[in-house]
């Protein structure tokens, strides 16, 4: 017996040392700061990827994500519409508590988000991290809500809502006027394809900070408008209808320059400790800039600027190799200001003291059996006094003031609160409201809820 206590009692020993062994060895940045690269696309299609079962468009990069990491089915933008889904994602906050309930001005010297909000890029900052934005930005166009001062370390891109990718000039509200910046600087690069200069600037910066944690944020302003695809492309898609011969070309062009920092990620050693996300801001557009459509949203109701959920459910996908499962899908229902939190954690970062509307996602990326952590939400799009609006509950959707883009139906009188119940009806085509109207009673009370927080957020900031 005094034996076999003494051999337990060396082992533990052994341990013991083995495990003072290995507090000694530094550990790499990798081991509790992985690097993150949001991949923000533009007006992209709610099943516009292969990996979302659309057979006419070819996408191998972003599907090949999809496969070592988990790919979602009700992902939901913050907003649908550019700035305000943005400002969600970049806060965690609901856009309107966020101070931008819809677009801003494309104009310089105009302001947009206030600087008094917290940046996703301020918060990974604090932490150590170096933080590049690469492309559109649309949220401000001042110096103090431009990017350089909202927590990145490094700017390259497009203020405005779209730039022509050749001259780099916004031509869809006059004056024609430049917009290409570097740091705050006003720059000139005419001729150069603006996607390719993209994959310069993000495989740049890669490489710069490759040896210490980074984030970046690459908001790219394709598919939108104008569809400038490469000739490649237009000549893979040229048997195709318009304006989906032109959407596809364009969805296809930036696949391909997805991947091509995918393999700079890989050629430089950060695969394995690079989380990835890859969403896009929100629905297909269906303005006469783009040909009045292209983009798709499979069985949904609506597009850009309304709030069925062809506006707002978008594609997905994650990765983070030895963290996130590979090739799995998630039904859960979560948002785009749920990803503030969900890094934050991810990286080990304290969530600061203030109001955040998103709530981490981590366990519902581990497990398919995870819980939402939404028993409600709610959105809130344009300023006035009939802003369009949604409050969710369950499979619970109550519309105030609604538009359809994708014009599947019109909009009626007796519509402006219309109920919908996505088990019921995914496809949002008949109003439920006169038959439910104690739901419709229960959410129009949610609603005011919300809107009186927003308020006093806001009234409490100023």
């Amino acid at each position: 017996m005094n034996t076999l206590i003494q051999l337990k009692k060396i082992s533990v020993l052994r341990i013991l040392f083995a495990a003072s062994l290995l507090l000694l060895i530094p550990l790499s940045h990798s081991a509790s700061k992985p690097n993150v690269i949001i991949i923000y696309t533009d007006d992209q299609g709610t099943v516009d990827l292969g990996c979302y079962g659309t057979s006419d468009i070819h996408t191998p990069h972003i599907d090949s994500l999809a496969e070592r990491g988990v790919r979602f089915r009700q992902m939901y933008s913050p907003s649908a519409i550019c700035s305000a889904s943005r400002a969600g994602l970049l806060t965690g906050r609901f856009p309107a508590r966020a101070g931008v309930p819809g677009n801003v001005s494309s104009q310089e010297g105009v302001p947009g988000m206030p600087g008094s909000q917290l940046t996703l890029a301020e918060l990974m900052k604090s932490a150590g991290y170096t933080t590049g934005h690469i492309g559109k930005w649309h949220l401000g166009y001042t110096p103090d809500t431009m990017p350089n001062a909202q927590g990145f370390d490094y700017s390259w891109g497009h203020m405005g809502g779209c730039i022509d990718n050749y001259s780099h000039f916004f031509y869809w509200v006059g004056p024609n006027r430049h917009d290409l910046w570097r740091n705050g600087e006003h720059i000139h690069e005419d001729g150069f394809y603006f996607q390719d200069s993209m994959v310069r600037e993000m495989n740049g910066f890669i490489t710069r900070n490759r040896d210490k944690p980074f984030f970046i944020y690459w908001a790219l302003n394709s598919p939108h408008y104008p569809l400038q695809a490469t000739a490649k492309w237009r000549e893979y898609y040229k048997d195709l209808p318009s304006p989906r011969s032109k959407y596809n070309a364009f969805v296809s062009t930036l696949d391909e320059r997805i991947g091509q920092v995918l393999d700079h990620i890989e050629q430089t050693g950060l695969t394995e400790n690079t989380l990835i996300l890859f969403q896009s801001d929100h629905g297909h557009s269906t303005e006469e800039r783009t040909f009045h459509g292209g983009g798709s949203a499979g069985i949904y109701r609506g597009a850009k600027g309304c709030l069925f959920e062809g506006g707002i459910r978008v594609p997905s996908v994650v990765a983070l190799p030895g963290v996130i499962p590979e090739g799995q899908v998630r039904d859960q229902f979560v948002t785009g200001v749920d990803w503030f939190p969900t890094m934050a954690e991810l990286c080990g970062i304290e969530l600061p003291d203030r109001t955040i509307d998103g709530k981490s996602i981590r366990d519902v990326l581990l497990s398919d059996n995870a819980p939402t952590p939404h028993e409600t939400f709610y959105w809130h799009l344009g300023k006035g006094k009939n802003p369009e609006w949604a409050v969710r509950e369950g499979d619970w959707k109550l519309l105030g003031n609604p538009e359809d883009n994708s014009n599947k139906a019109p909009i009626t009188e007796a519509d402006q609160l219309f109920l919908a119940n996505l088990a019921m009806d995914p496809t949002e085509m008949k109003n439920l409201a006169s038959q439910y109207p104690e739901v419709v009673e229960r959410l129009s009370a949610l609603q005011n809820d919300y809107t009186k927080s927003i308020r006093e957020t806001i009234t409490a900031e100023q």
